[in-house]
């Protein structure tokens, strides 16, 4: 068994305070990670560690440290990077135990950078915002106002403030001229809690609007906690050309240009972003922060989709390594800039791509990562295997490793969902379910499943199949599901439920979720390595 080096809390402290790369990795769960982890420590799950690992951990000798909190998935997840080439791999001291007892600060909540800085930024700017009674009151009076959502638009559908339109993150400075063309129009800005409403409100006003902007105080759940009703499955959003008429596009280019300068943004070019890429002595990350839609219709070779306001939002999901550059493109001279802003502002070296016309964007389609080859397995087709499972006596075991929210939502009649992480000697998950003469796995397009086949096949020495194109294959066969919680083998803890979700969540949970949020600020002077600033 190959041993790794180990990290003391104060090695990781010295790299982040010297803006030195690392990747600091809790590779748990979701949920487990949200409850306790150091602030910059990004989760990466076991489970998906093959499916993330090169578009996460571009370069193979970055500085990685992993923890767990004494369930061994630290070592396991080292073992694997290091099949895959990864060379500069250590363990936490004492794992997150390790990191409490030095003294090390831990939070709660996931993208805690990200709404750390939001509170942060209130706290610096003192963020215009008003309250729901307050927005209430307004409509019904019929003042001239126009609510703007900033959370992506499935977000948006899911539950609303009455009358708002969806303008995710990035999109605010280039389409608010347009749809609050008037001055005297008010500008509300709203998202789920406060942090997407604090940037986007203070986006606003950093690039000169002439309205008045506020910031819902606490979205959609103030909202809900002053008693008041959401909309749900509402489809109001900008149009495309939105924003983009000549002068209300100058405005916001000028603004958001001179915002990236007193940031300390940098400039770059495809051709130099393309070089870093292939640096093997620093980490690069390349982002067109458009919409999904426009990036899949055309983008530059080797920029990933990352909507600004979610990048801003999740930036240590999209680029877990710390002290990585981070290059941002588009095509209007308006979202990479604002969002570059705002990623200088958290301490990241941020980069524009300046100059880059049409005849640049040469390919479509949606991100396609690069992962690695899992160890060949036996496939069996969508309608071999509904032939196999209508007769019990072949003891086919049909196990789905698909997240466990996709599971629930529509999984094929009769499968058990098993968590990836959770297939090993030390858990019951596969020795509580029923005999088996072999195993199928699947998931939703069978990108996992032949990981976690291997993994089943070594630890049963049974035959393991995997389903041709995953339960979309199924479905496309016509072939029966169903949905609901019936046969998990494990925990749901891949995903934290945050209290803001879904409909009649308990006002305690809700309450309790702002006061936290309120507390960030406290935190991150206590944690002290952050380097966050304002303009």
């Amino acid at each position: 068994m190959k041993t790794y080096p180990v990290r003391t809390f104060e090695d990781v402290r010295e790299r982040l305070l010297a803006r030195q790369e690392i990747a600091l990795l809790d590779v748990r769960e979701e949920d487990p990670h949200a409850q306790s982890h150091p602030l910059f420590a990004a989760n990466f799950s076991l489970t998906r560690l093959e499916l993330d690992v090169h578009a996460r951990l571009p370069r193979r000798d970055v500085p990685i440290i992993l923890f767990d909190a004494g369930e061994g998935l630290a070592v396991r997840a080292a073992d694997k990077l290091d099949a895959l080439g990864y060379t500069n791999i250590a363990l936490l001291a004492g794992g997150l135990d390790g990191w409490i007892r030095a003294g090390g600060e831990v939070f709660r909540d996931v993208n805690v950078p990200s709404k750390a800085f939001g509170e942060f930024v209130e706290a610096k700017r003192h963020t215009p915002s008003l309250s729901a009674e307050t927005l209430d009151a307004l409509q019904k009076n019929g003042d001239d106002l126009v609510v703007l959502d900033a959370r992506r638009f499935d977000e948006y559908q899911t539950m609303n403030i009455p009358g708002s339109v969806s303008v995710p993150g990035a999109e605010l400075v280039l389409r608010a001229r347009a749809l609050a063309p008037d001055p005297a129009t008010r500008i509300v800005v709203n998202c789920a809690g406060r942090t997407r409403s604090i940037i986007g409100a203070q986006s606003l006003v950093n690039a000169g609007l002439p309205n008045k902007v506020a910031a819902l105080r606490n979205g959609t759940i103030g909202w809900t906690l002053a008693g008041q009703t959401l909309e749900h499955g509402s489809k109001r959003r900008f149009e495309d050309d939105t924003g983009r008429a000549p002068r209300d596009l100058q405005a916001s280019r000028q603004a958001a240009f001179a915002l990236a300068q007193r940031a300390g943004v940098r400039r770059s070019s495809l051709d130099e972003a393309a070089r870093w890429a292939r640096d093997t002595s620093r980490t690069t990350y390349r982002f067109d922060v458009r919409t999904p839609t426009e990036y899949e219709a055309a983008h530059a070779p080797g920029f990933q989709s990352a909507p600004g306001g979610q990048l801003v939002q999740e930036t240590e999901m999209f680029a877990p390594v710390r002290g990585a550059r981070v290059v941002l493109f588009d095509d209007d001279g308006v979202r990479a800039n604002m969002t570059a802003s705002w990623l200088a502002q958290m301490n990241v070296e941020a980069y524009v791509v300046d100059e880059a016309g049409p005849d640049a964007l040469t390919e479509s389609g949606p991100w396609r990562p690069e992962r690695p080859a899992p160890a060949p397995v036996p496939t069996i087709a969508p309608k071999e295997l509904s032939a196999l499972l209508d007769d019990p006596a072949n003891g086919v075991v049909l196990l789905d490793v698909a997240p466990s929210a996709n599971y629930v939502k529509a999984h094929i009649v009769g499968a058990h969902w098993i968590l990836r992480s959770r297939i090993t000697p030390a858990h019951d998950d596969l020795r509580d379910l029923p005999d088996a003469k072999r195993y199928v796995v699947t998931c939703g397009t069978s990108a996992l499943a032949p990981y976690a086949a291997a993994e089943i096949a070594a630890l049963t020495n049974k035959p393991v199949h995997v389903l041709e194109g995953g339960n979309a294959a199924w479905v496309r066969a016509g072939l029966q599901t169903e949905g609901g919680e019936a046969r998990l083998a494990s925990p749901r803890i891949d995903r934290y439920r945050r209290p803001y979700e879904g409909v009649g969540n308990a006002r305690e949970a809700m309450q309790a979720y702002l006061d936290w949020e309120y507390g960030l600020v406290a935190q991150l002077e206590r944690d002290g390595t952050h380097g966050f600033f304002v303009v």
